[in-house]
């Protein structure tokens, strides 16, 4: 059986994508308001004394580094990839995968109705 934990944190910033067609809206400088979504994940025999799969307090170094390094940037100055939804979300993830080795997911949302998600 495995237990999950998840927080949303939100930032704005701009981007721009490149090889999409000519004229496609997303291929101009734009901005969005995100919101990243983690996901954390242990067996009921790896919890903590408490009983957590992570103290919520623990992601507060998460939050620092999104707005150090994401909130009100391009995002293309700051991802080496293309920054779509997915593509931030594995960079996400790879950034964040030492520091907490129980993460599982990491979710994006540029809008309310759309999510891309990279899962372990």
């Amino acid at each position: 059986m495995t237990l999950r934990i998840s927080k949303q944190f939100a930032f704005s910033a701009s981007h721009q994508l490149a090889g999409l067609p000519e004229r496609h809206q997303c291929g101009r400088l734009h901005g969005h308001n995100y919101v990243v979504e983690i996901e954390l994940s242990a067996g009921r025999e790896a919890l903590t004394g408490p009983g957590f799969v992570r103290d919520y307090g623990d992601l507060s170094s998460f939050k620092g580094w999104i707005d150090e390094w994401l909130d009100h940037q391009h995002l293309n100055e700051v991802v080496a990839e293309n920054p779509t939804a997915e593509n931030l979300a594995i960079w996400i993830y790879e950034q964040w995968i030492p520091e907490f080795p129980e993460l599982t997911a990491v979710r994006v949302s540029e809008t309310p109705k759309t999510w891309a998600e990279y899962r372990r």
